[in-house]
Formats: C-alpha cells, structure tokens, sequence
C-alpha cells in the first residue's frame, strides 16, 4: 500500500506530566484521528537526529519516546491536565455528545471530579444508550470515560429497575444493556441481585446472540432466572 494512502494516526502512549499529575480518567493509551489535530501535533514535535517526523502512523509510547521529542507546545498539547490540550478537546466533544439530562454528571466527571452527585430520576434506558451509542471517535482520549460514566450510574441501580429499562430502550440501549450486564458490575453481584425476569432476560439474551455472541455465554452462566413481573392490584 502506498504510504500517503494509509490513514493518518497518532496513537498517544502514557504521557505524564513532570510533577506526576493526572486526570483521573484518562487511559493510558489513545488515538488521534483528527486531521487538524494530528497536523497540530506533527508541527510542534522536534525533528530527531536530523529526521522529519512521519506522522502517517506514529506510536509515541513512553518506551520508545525519548524526552526530546517533544517541544513544549507538544507537551501543551499532549497534556492531559492542559484546559486548551487534545485530550480536554475529546473530553469535551463527549460532553456534548451526552444525554441532555447527564450532560452536567458528564462535564463534572470530564473535569476531574472524582465523585460527582449522580443525577436522579434517569430512567436506565437512557443509560443504557449513552453507553451503547456509536462514538465518532471510539479510542480517543475520552474512551475510558465512556465506558466508565455509564457503568457508575448503573452499578448502584437495583435490578428489577434495569430489566425495566431493557424493556424500554431502543437499539443502542441494547447494545449498552448487553454490555452491562455482561460487565463486572453486574457479574460480581450477589446472586439474588442477579435475578432477571424472564421477558428481560430474553431480550439481552437474543440481542447478545445476534450481535455480541462473545458475550453471550457469560450472560447465560449470569443472568438467573426469576419470576416475571405481576401487576399488583390493590
């Protein structure tokens, strides 16, 4: 293949600040595929040993990443604590991406808040399909925030009220609840936590062996039966 054809991509290893500092949710290991962003990153780099830097593909990994690398624009750019870096960028981008009424949890969590105030009254499903939607930027440097920010909301949520919401939500819920329930949030439950009613139970069931059948068995093994739910009457 011809090199100008490949995809332009900078895979972002552990960079850390001099005094140690981190966000606490940002991996370890990310991607840019941003054009602007990657051309912002290639332009403030330092040339090494009298080389132009390639950045058709560049693994800028802690290991192989000497400290001269870097300018100190490079080291703004890249930092994770910098308000104007590229990590805050897709911090933000996944803000504006959230759920109307999880945008304010969303934007407390991106800012570094180790424990936010949940919002309250959010049905599950809606939850379920912040986590279940399909991200523009799947492994930017927002992506363990968007696997984590849902799963806290859901680890405290009692599961009769999940299976309500499984069969409430649309198809990115399913997606979003077929993970859940496949996690270790709910797996780790005690078993009398893990009793999903059986309409539920079906539906996460059909959903994981259509489109995420590598998940499937630990929900088979996981997800115990109980009785479906009765309309009480007064």
């Amino acid at each position: 293949m011809n090199p100008t054809s490949r995809p332009r991509l900078l895979t972002i290893g552990d960079f850390s600040r001099p005094d140690g500092a981190r966000h606490p949710h940002h991996p370890t290991t990310y991607l840019i595929s941003d054009p602007a962003e990657i051309d912002a990153v290639a332009a403030a780099r330092r040339p090494v040993d009298d080389h132009p830097v390639d950045d058709t593909f560049d693994c800028m990994c802690q290991e192989g990443l000497r400290a001269d690398h870097h300018s100190p624009e490079a080291s703004r750019l890249l930092d994770p604590l910098s308000p104007d870096g590229i990590p805050a960028r897709h911090r933000a981008r996944w803000v504006a991406a959230a759920p109307a009424e999880l945008r304010e949890y969303a934007r407390a969590l991106a800012a570094g808040e180790a424990e936010p105030q949940a919002p309250v009254g959010v049905p599950p499903g809606t939850v379920f399909g912040w986590l279940g939607a399909v991200r523009r930027e799947p492994r930017d440097a927002a992506w363990l925030l968007a696997d984590r920010a849902p799963g806290r909301l859901l680890a405290g949520t009692a599961t009769e009220r999940l299976a309500w919401g499984v069969r409430e939500t649309d198809r990115a819920g399913l997606e979003g609840a077929v993970r859940f329930f496949a996690s270790e949030e709910f797996t780790t439950r005690h078993p009398k936590r893990r009793r999903v009613p059986d309409t539920a139970r079906d539906i996460l069931l059909r959903y994981a062996r259509s489109h995420r059948p590598a998940d499937l068995p630990v929900l088979e093994r996981r997800l115990l039966r109980a009785p479906e739910d009765r309309i009480r009457r007064s």
